[in-house]
């Protein structure tokens, strides 16, 4: 009898151990190697570098410093608002990313924090900001500043950027019409980098990730740097 209670208790025990190894592994968030990051185009720093003083002005109006990375991992991208394609489909990138994460981990979803720093001045205001980047998320940032200002951020986290004359046929440059010299004077682009950067709680700049950019890619190395930092 006792063989038979001992035998139960064992079958008992086991099937325990199993049960609570399947639920670890539902449980457990997904995590990617630093092989697998970077072959998915995500380039982390062998030793994260700290990020000197700089000053910019948030889509609320408010002084943007390196103090308001800390406490979040940030990722942030530089673009504009005027920009047909790459800043457009990144930010709803980033957008799909924190909604996912607000729908199944929004304890953890506290801890990402999505930003566009516009490296157009001229022209995005921080109205401008605040209507774009909320419109992906209406938690996200919009950032800018005088140009010498983006510099003094961009320059620390490999980020460049550069203002293209956009060329307008002669023939409409007519001289007399202020309207169409005020459109000349306003055609062009900003070249920059495509990289979203990543800036971990502690606001170090951590390392990028190149384009082309995809939600999944974002969201697993989210998880993974969040659990292991």
């Amino acid at each position: 009898m006792s063989t038979i209670k001992s035998t139960v208790l064992l079958c008992l025990v086991f099937i325990s151990i199993v049960l609570v190894m399947f639920v670890i592994s539902v449980l457990r968030v997904p995590q990617l190697s630093v092989e697998e990051m970077r072959s998915k185009g995500v380039f982390l720093l062998p030793t994260p570098r700290d990020i000197a003083a700089f000053e910019l002005t948030d889509h609320n109006g408010e002084r943007f410093d390196r103090s308001r990375f800390e406490g979040q991992w940030s990722f942030v991208f530089f673009g504009f608002v005027s920009c047909p394609d790459v800043c457009p489909t990144s930010m709803s990138v980033l957008g799909t990313v924190d909604r996912q994460l607000q729908t199944s981990e929004p304890e953890l979803a506290e801890q990402f924090q999505g930003i566009l720093v516009s490296v157009d001045p001229d022209r995005d205001s921080t109205e401008t900001l605040a209507r774009y980047a909320t419109a992906f998320s209406p938690r996200f940032l919009g950032v800018t500043g005088p140009r010498e200002d983006l510099v003094g951020l961009t320059t620390q986290v490999n980020v460049a950027f550069a203002k293209v004359p956009l060329s307008v046929p002669a023939a409409d440059l007519v001289p007399s019409d202020a309207a169409t010299l005020e459109v000349a004077a306003d055609a062009y682009t900003v070249d920059h980098t495509g990289n979203i950067v990543i800036i971990n709680p502690k606001g170090h700049y951590h390392g990028f990730i190149k384009l082309p950019h995809d939600p999944e890619t974002i969201r697993l190395t989210f998880q993974t740097l969040a659990s292991q930092f």
